[in-house]
């Protein structure tokens, strides 16, 4: 069997993780990951409480009618809050946003208590503004 048939069920080479329910992302996430995931998941349904869910590439992606507001991604030291839209749309003159492209910019988090949730909670409605248009 090939590479991509082995890690697909789907036609096309999808993950056989796509679309899926993102629970399971977070359960198998370390406990220090999983306390800012599951914060980040609190103020994300919080500030868009009609946002959905599912994974995509092996994160927990939140859409608005299939248009990406932002995702959640997990790494060995660290967690990523990703905003979608143009740099230039987020408030932060903390400069704790990092990234510059056109695709968004993401939040580095390595504990839960370094969540700036009032900005987190605007940086998210911006995304969710920009993926309404």
């Amino acid at each position: 069997m090939m590479a991509q048939e082995q890690q697909s069920s789907s036609p096309g080479g999808k993950r056989a993780d796509f679309g899926a329910p993102i629970d399971a992302f977070f359960e198998k996430q370390p406990p220090t990951q999983r306390a800012i995931l599951e914060e980040l998941r609190g103020l994300i349904l919080e500030a868009v409480p009609s946002i959905q869910s599912s994974i995509k590439w092996g994160n927990p992606f939140f859409t608005l009618d299939g248009a990406m507001v932002c995702a959640l991604t997990s790494h060995k030291a660290h967690v990523n809050l990703v905003l979608a839209g143009p740099p230039t749309a987020f408030d932060d003159p903390e400069h704790r946003l990092t990234g510059e492209s056109d695709n968004g910019r993401h939040l580095k988090l390595t504990d839960v208590s370094q969540i700036p949730r009032e900005s987190v909670l605007g940086w998210v409605r911006t995304a969710a503004d920009l993926a309404r248009k």
